[in-house]
């Protein structure tokens, strides 16, 4: 198995995607798929990023609104009540309450003959760790907005720096111009994630997209929503844990205990990561055939990365074994011996 093979084998997609292939090879191996994977020079490149940790970007739908007042308050929000810059299609900044609730009514009004409540719009969140630039990522969420919406829908963009992670909020007319949705699923969710992180390193941002499995991760198994009630039960100071939260600890307790096992994704996780680390000592093997000084330091970052990988770590296990660790020290500690106490003298002094 080539290079490029191999490390197609290892970063591909969970959702299925269409191969292309090179029809003059034999066997016919796939060069690339529909969600951007490239050969040569990149797929050395991508493979670097991805084993000397370059930032994986953040792409995530924080959720649809419904109907001219719900898209006005998310664009209030959005834009701290004109705190905030919010930049249209067109580049022009909404400044006044006027201007936002006229955007929403637009959004809406074409919505108003069905029956019932539709989605009039789609809020996404593109963000990336610590001390990023935040001029690059609203620069690269506009050009990738422009490439991937531009043409069909309306959509308004707002850059956030209140917070460690500097994120831009991309909201998405639902009704395109030729009535079509936009709905994003996993596919265009991971082509807007390979989009954004090719658009940061055009402006000099180490970047990278790929799935969770490709780096050692499993399922991490929070929501947005769940994200948001624990960031509110965190604001309000309650020591409150939600109901998810409970049930997740319920389980990897008794799982710790022996009395109950890890839900079966998780040995299919731990499957699909052999089959991944195999894919990955394939492709250091082929770079260190190519006797290239570059490839050979490459094979053996490689082989770092997957000494520091050996399982995959999900969520459900990573819980499971904290508490084996505290379960275990705390059987040590009870059968520990009691120390020896001096007998206690209850005479009285003479």
């Amino acid at each position: 198995m080539g290079l490029e093979s191999a490390l197609w084998e290892a970063t591909r997609p969970a959702f299925r995607v269409r191969y292309i292939h090179d029809p003059t090879s034999t066997p016919r191996v796939p060069l690339y798929a529909s969600y951007g994977f490239a050969t040569g020079p990149t797929a050395r490149a991508k493979l670097a990023r991805i084993v000397r940790k370059a930032p994986e970007v953040v792409v995530k739908v924080t959720g649809r609104q419904r109907g001219g007042s719900h898209v006005k308050a998310h664009l209030d929000y959005i834009g701290r009540k004109g705190e905030v810059d919010i930049e249209t299609r067109d580049g022009e900044i909404l400044t006044t309450k006027e201007d936002v609730a006229e955007r929403a009514a637009e959004w809406s009004d074409t919505l108003q003959w069905r029956s019932r409540p539709t989605v009039s719009s789609v809020s996404l969140i593109f963000s990336m760790p610590e001390d990023t630039d935040p001029d690059k990522v609203l620069g690269a969420v506009r050009a990738l907005a422009h490439a991937e919406l531009s043409d069909n829908h309306d959509y308004v963009l707002a850059l956030h720096t209140d917070t460690p992670r500097p994120h831009v909020h991309l909201t998405v007319q639902a009704e395109g111009l030729d009535r079509t949705r936009f709905n994003p699923r996993p596919v265009q969710l991971n082509r807007f994630r390979e989009r954004f992180a090719r658009e940061l390193r055009a402006r000099g941002v180490a970047a990278e997209a790929t799935p969770r499995r490709a780096r050692g991760q499993g399922i991490a198994g929070s929501s947005m929503a769940l994200v948001k009630l624990r960031a509110r039960l965190r604001t309000e100071g309650s020591r409150q844990i939600t109901q998810s939260d409970r049930r997740t600890h319920e389980q990897a307790i008794a799982v710790a205990r022996g009395q109950d096992q890890l839900p079966p994704f998780i040995a299919a996780g731990t499957f699909r990561w052999q089959e991944i680390r195999r894919a990955y000592e394939q492709t250091a093997d082929a770079l260190d055939a190519t006797g290239q000084a570059d490839d050979r330091e490459l094979a053996k970052d490689v082989r770092t990365f997957l000494d520091k990988h050996q399982g995959m770590n999900a969520t459900p296990e990573v819980f499971a074994a904290h508490h084996a660790r505290i379960i275990a020290a705390d059987q040590s500690k009870a059968a520990l011996p009691a120390p020896d106490r001096p007998p206690k003298d209850h005479g009285r002094g003479r």
